[in-house]
């Protein structure tokens, strides 16, 4: 406790460290207060029937990523997915289309572009989810909630309008705040939003939790802390994942220049068990979606059905093959052997015992095959976590943090945050967040 203390006053000690902080911090409260802020011309007091509507399957996952905006008919309601679906389509365009892989290659101006492209494609997005997000919550809560049609005399059209311009004001104003966080605050701002809203429904889902068990015979206080026991273990289960790496050993040729001798030293490469990251179980889950579309034709009811059971069999088996799929797919998309040989050829790098060049590409490609398995399916394991701790009992809300996208969220962006502060740390002459003065695993990745 005593070098904890010690620590977070290390951080403080750290003039742009502290300022870093603070920012971020200001900017996070900025975003949260948005959330509470009900668009114009709605009732807040009648949301009760969206909130509740809000709470399960892919409409709840959402809700949780913008932090319970979603659900309050907020400003800031489709936060930051769309600028995260546009740049998970850039980046496979990316991958297959030449001009784009061409401004990836072109250092900070084609990022640039990238990014001004990225924004573009986040406005047309959210100018398709902005009405569809309106009928949504016309659906589902009373018609006397809209208070700007009823009383003000506006017309729908006219509160549809004004409404799809505030939430695509608002989505592109948490993008900003991400990006301003990014830049001058600690940590990627976009992650760290996401991050935010995630851990901003914990005490809701946790007191949802209590009151089961406090209120029900369904275990008693014995189960919640048999439950949070599994929660932590879980926890450091997702950390090893996200932290996970297998090292190639890599040997560098000796060259005099001059009178200097240069390489000749012994390095690795790194090779992530999980370089897919989160995004096979978002992939995973957009495409469950599909069959449910098409449940009003009896031809597909009964799969729409089978599919809408979030604690099934056919469902979380489909849903963890969908995952395994989807992280070689995606390893395959983001990690490139062709590049990482020739660039330890230009570097006058080698595998021992593998030529360079062809040769090395498709050894790395047979290790990245090999180690995507294993992480692949705990990757599977993991979505599927809160579909078997709902059958065991565990509420609908709490459940979710038990594994998917969630947690790994949670556990991607505190290592990451904590990373960049160990930093500045470490820089200053100051001990690390650990007691090794180094976050475990974190300077291999």
């Amino acid at each position: 406790m005593k070098k904890f203390i010690e620590t977070i006053k290390n951080i403080f000690k750290i003039e742009e460290l502290r300022k870093r902080i603070v920012y971020t911090l200001l900017l996070v409260l900025v975003y949260r207060l948005g959330c509470f802020i009900v668009l114009p011309g709605i009732d807040a007091t009648m949301l009760a029937s969206l909130q509740s509507s809000t709470q399960e399957g892919l409409v709840g996952l959402l809700n949780m990523f913008s932090g319970g905006a979603f659900g309050n008919a907020s400003i800031f309601a489709l936060g930051v997915m769309p600028y995260i679906s546009a740049s998970i389509v850039i980046q496979l365009l990316g991958m297959f289309v030449p001009y784009f892989r061409k401004l990836q290659m072109e250092g900070e101006s084609g990022r640039r572009k990238m990014n001004q492209i990225t924004r573009y494609l986040t406005i047309l997005i959210l100018a398709i989810q902005c009405p569809a997000y309106l009928a949504a919550i016309h659906n589902q809560i009373p018609g006397q909630a809209f208070v700007a049609v009823t009383q003000l005399g506006w017309s729908n059209f006219t509160f549809n309008l004004v409404s799809t311009l505030i939430l695509l004001s608002g989505s592109m104003f948490v993008m900003w705040l991400g990006e301003r966080i990014t830049d001058r605050g600690i940590g990627n701002g976009i992650s760290l939003l996401i991050m935010i809203g995630i851990v901003a429904r914990l005490p809701y889902a946790l007191v949802a939790e209590l009151g089961e068990k406090f209120t029900t015979t369904n275990g008693g206080p014995l189960l919640l802390i048999v439950e949070l026991v599994v929660l932590f273990f879980v926890f450091v289960a997702a950390i090893a994942l996200v932290q996970a790496v297998r090292r190639i050993p890599i040997q560098y040729a000796k060259r005099v220049v001059g009178n200097k001798q240069y390489g000749g030293v012994r390095n690795y490469l790194p090779l992530k068990i999980n370089a897919a990251g989160v995004m096979p179980i978002i992939f995973a889950q957009a495409l469950m979606l599909f069959p449910i579309l098409f449940s009003r034709w009896d031809a597909t009811r009964g799969l729409a059905a089978a599919l809408s059971n979030y604690t099934g069999v056919w469902y979380n088996l489909i849903f963890g093959f969908l995952v395994v799929i989807f992280t070689y797919f995606y390893t395959a998309v983001t990690v490139q052997p062709n590049m990482m040989a020739e660039q330890m050829k230009q570097n006058g790098g080698f595998i021992p015992g593998v030529k360079p060049g062809k040769k090395t590409a498709e050894y790395i490609d047979d290790i990245m095959d090999k180690v995507t398995l294993p992480g692949s399916i705990f990757l599977a394991l993991i979505a599927i976590m809160p579909a078997f701790a709902m059958l065991l009992g565990v509420n609908n809300q709490f459940a979710s943090f038990y594994g998917g996208t969630s947690l790994l969220i949670l556990v991607g962006v505190i290592l990451d945050t904590l990373q960049q502060i160990e930093g500045y740390l470490l820089m200053r002459h100051y001990d690390g967040l650990m007691k090794t003065g180094r976050l475990s695993g974190r300077s291999g990745m």
